[in-house]
């Protein structure tokens, strides 16, 4: 299925659907309690979560890794569904579909005998246009997840969008991440589980400077935007059963400047909204250096 997902997107291009650079769109990031393993109670929450941001006008939706059954739940290995014939793609398309607008979410995907960590952008017209199997996956995630093998972007009338899963973002020298902004994009999305053992204190030690480090150098270099939304609620399953998924959702302008700055906590169940303007590209190829001297 990867095969003609990327051939959509190379091939097809999206015809009309060319960027419009200087022009800004809405984006809502979506930090959503996940309940692991149990799909359904995770496809309604944010299927409520989808209306609200529809009515509050939002182009495109950004929302956690692992949204259905949760980051390294043991369920993975027994209720992950295919893309797109899974329920839970199946959901997305239609809620894309239902309110005209782009949504971005993780997902368990089985393949053959593969189960994947991946995510997706579904467009308006409820099609899946693109399609990543996280690669930089955590050791304790190797149980349950089988590696995903390649990069890519699509473009669409918003701008040229990249897509990677939260530790993508932390492979060595930033390769994952500078390799989307070479390929082209605007905008990364990036969806995430962000969780920390159950008696961590957010005062004496407050998160996130952990994705600061790994997303504002290579916002600023490349001049593109970085979102990510991550899932809130307690872990049930797996080697990190009993800690706390605690949102911290961010997003980083081409300036390499913190623009959004979402709550912490196993509650901090929420809503939150930014004006995305994709910039003009500086270089492209062997035209960076020129921009970075």
């Amino acid at each position: 299925m990867i095969f003609l997902v990327l051939t959509l997107c190379t091939v097809r291009q999206y015809g009309q659907d060319e960027p419009v650079k200087g022009r800004s769109f809405k984006l809502a990031l979506v930090q959503m309690k996940v309940i692991g393993g149990d799909r359904e109670a995770n496809l309604a929450h944010a299927g409520d979560l989808i209306e609200e941001t529809a009515r509050e006008g939002a182009q495109m939706i950004l929302l956690p890794e692992a949204m259905d059954l949760g980051w390294t739940h043991p369920s993975a290995l027994t209720d992950a569904e295919p893309v797109p014939e899974g329920r839970t793609c199946r959901f997305l398309s239609e809620m894309a579909r239902k309110h005209r607008i782009y949504i971005c979410s993780g997902l368990i995907e089985k393949e053959g005998e593969n189960v994947y960590n991946s995510a997706l952008i579904i467009d308006p017209r409820g099609e899946v246009v693109l399609l990543h199997r996280k690669i930089n996956e955590l050791d304790i995630g190797h149980p349950y997840y089988a590696l995903g093998d390649r990069l890519n972007v699509c473009r669409t009338e918003l701008g040229t969008l990249g897509l990677m899963i939260c530790a993508d973002a932390n492979a060595a020298d930033r390769v994952l991440t500078r390799s989307l902004a070479y390929m082209g994009a605007d905008v990364i999305l990036s969806p995430s589980s962000w969780a920390v053992p159950a008696d961590h204190d957010n005062q004496e030690e407050p998160y996130g400077q952990l994705w600061r480090d790994a997303y504002m150098p290579v916002a600023k270099e490349f001049r593109v935007w970085i979102a990510s939304a991550s899932n809130v609620g307690w872990m049930t399953g797996g080697p990190w059963e009993g800690w706390k998924g605690i949102g911290c959702s961010m997003v980083i302008s081409p300036d390499g400047e913190q623009v959004l700055d979402a709550p912490y906590g196993v509650d901090a169940d929420t809503i939150l909204y930014v004006d995305i303007k994709p910039e003009p590209r500086p270089g492209r190829g062997t035209t960076w250096w020129q921009y970075w001297e």
